[in-house]
């Protein structure tokens, strides 16, 4: 590799060698003429070090040399950069591989799932959570809310036996075990086991008739009173907890389902924002009620940032169109006129745009009486323009077949790719254009009837000085009288020439 790099260089380089003494000058000598023959090297004795120079070799016949991969590769991009000029543009941001990175995908305010995106910190009142103690057991996750269900019961039951226990050893019923003429406040509590199984016997009302309360106990009447009371209430509590966290219809919302991707297209010669909602089960959503929210940061006139400002966004409120007898799936349409927040949003504003729109389905559950709530949104990168949703929905022998692989599925239509506001304009202009026509032929009218006048006054001055008459074109209404009354042989009198 020394030899060919040597004899057939790539690029030319300076190369500095160590200045010879004059004991070896017979070398030096050799090796400069052996380089000045060979038309590579100018030596530069003055300098004292050897300078490599470009010259033009003596042609020789061309050989085969192996180069390897880089040398080729460098050679390509020299070749490519000498006849290819690359115009400067702003660069993009590159990753680690050099690969030019995506564009930051926006944060959700509230997940495809429905999940809303959001922590609260720093709060400093948290003793309001205890002030509804019920609604935060049922708020917590499933592994809090077993370990509050089962140490709620282990608690109670440890303390009332610990009270039993303290009876029991207050009284002297423990020094007293083998006395049979004693009575204790409790038969057959020996130690602590035995008061805690009591205390479970009596708060689970199980009875199993070994330990017994007498009646020479009235501290002891007290407490079991008390233990009966509490662990009631206890119960209650406990199971009710239980049971409406079960009962929860959050997982109901599971499935109603919402397309990925929300459409803008042309409905009767109209703009409208389309998406798509479902439900998978056969129990229906009694009085289904629909909601649509732009999320979006704005500044107001005074300067003041609103960040994620909530506009809302009518889907038939005003005709009732919002109220959803969801047997089937239905597409939800916006339609984007004045009073929408899209209604300056052309395609190109919509690439650039940066919100979120958040659904929202509401409705009572048939099965359980319990109301639902389904939440979903789309970025402005899922907002599909010029698509329509593909129909989904099949006529079968005896009932209708819904097909939902193509719940999802989306085609391409004509759409403008202009604001609503635009094809308004230009919807009105050309009302307006087909207005003034309308308006100048009528205005025309009366002229046409004044040539009319003037031919018929000209045809019966001619006639009367006995010269032809020759009719060019169309015939008017007065001429057209004329020629029938002659034609029905009917004669023209004195009165009839002045009318006309």
């Amino acid at each position: 590799m020394a030899l060919e790099n040597s004899v057939f260089p790539s690029r030319p380089d300076s190369l500095a060698l160590p200045v010879e003494e004059k004991g070896d000058g017979e070398a030096a000598e050799a090796a400069t003429e052996a380089a000045a023959s060979a038309g590579v090297f100018n030596v530069s004795e003055e300098l004292g070090h050897v300078v490599t120079t470009q010259t033009a070799p003596s042609p020789s016949p061309p050989a085969k040399v192996k180069r390897s991969f880089q040398s080729k590769l460098a050679e390509r991009e020299a070749t490519a950069n000498q006849h290819v000029k690359k115009t400067p543009g702003p660069e993009k941001e590159r990753g680690r591989f050099g690969w030019a990175r995506a564009r930051r995908k926006r944060q959700r305010y509230v997940e495809k799932n429905g999940r809303c995106n959001v922590q609260h910190g720093n709060m400093r009142e948290t003793y309001r959570y205890l002030t509804d103690i019920f609604t935060t057991l049922v708020d917590l996750n499933w592994r809090c809310s077993l370990f509050v269900f089962v140490m709620a019961y282990a608690v109670t039951w440890l303390f009332f036996g610990a009270i039993w226990y303290l009876i029991a050893y207050c009284r002297g019923d423990l020094d007293h075990l083998e006395d049979e003429a004693w009575t204790p406040c409790v038969n057959n509590v020996n130690g602590f086991i035995s008061a805690f199984l009591f205390s479970i016997e009596t708060e689970t009302t199980i009875g199993y008739g070994y330990r017994v309360i007498t009646d020479k106990c009235p501290v002891g009447t007290m407490l079991l009173l008390l233990q009966a009371i509490l662990g009631s209430m206890v119960n209650a509590f406990m199971v009710g907890c239980m049971f409406v966290k079960i009962s929860q219809p959050n997982k109901r919302a599971e499935t109603l389902v919402f397309s990925k991707h929300a459409v803008i297209s042309l409905r009767d010669d109209k703009l409208c924002l389309m998406f798509r909602v479902g439900d998978l089960r056969s129990s229906h959503i009694v009085g289904a009620n629909m909601r649509a929210k732009l999320i979006k940061s704005k500044q107001t006139q005074e300067g003041e940032f609103i960040p994620l400002d909530q506009t809302d966004i009518s889907v038939g409120f005003e005709t009732g169109d919002d109220r959803l007898f969801l047997v089937s799936p239905l597409v939800i349409s916006h339609e984007i006129d004045a009073r929408s927040p899209f209604w300056d949003m052309s395609q190109a504003q919509l690439e650039k745009e940066d919100f979120e729109i958040v659904v929202i389905l509401e409705g009572m559950v048939e099965a359980t009486g319990m109301t639902c709530q389904a939440r979903s949104s789309y970025l402005g990168e899922e907002v599909l323009w010029g698509h329509r949703f593909s129909p989904m929905m099949l006529l079968a022998e005896g009932f209708f077949d819904i097909d939902y692989g193509a719940f999802h599925h989306t085609f391409e239509v004509g759409t403008p790719s202009c604001s609503a506001r635009e094809l308004a304009l230009a919807a009105a202009r050309l009302d307006a254009h087909l207005y003034w026509s309308i308006s100048s032929r009528l205005d025309e009218e009366p002229t046409l009837a004044e040539q009319a006048t003037k031919q018929s006054d000209g045809s019966s001055a001619n006639s009367r000085a006995g010269e032809p008459m020759f009719t060019v074109g169309e015939m008017t209404d007065i001429q057209e009288q004329s020629a029938l009354g002659e034609l029905n042989g009917s004669v023209t009198t004195d009165q009839s020439e002045t009318e006309a």
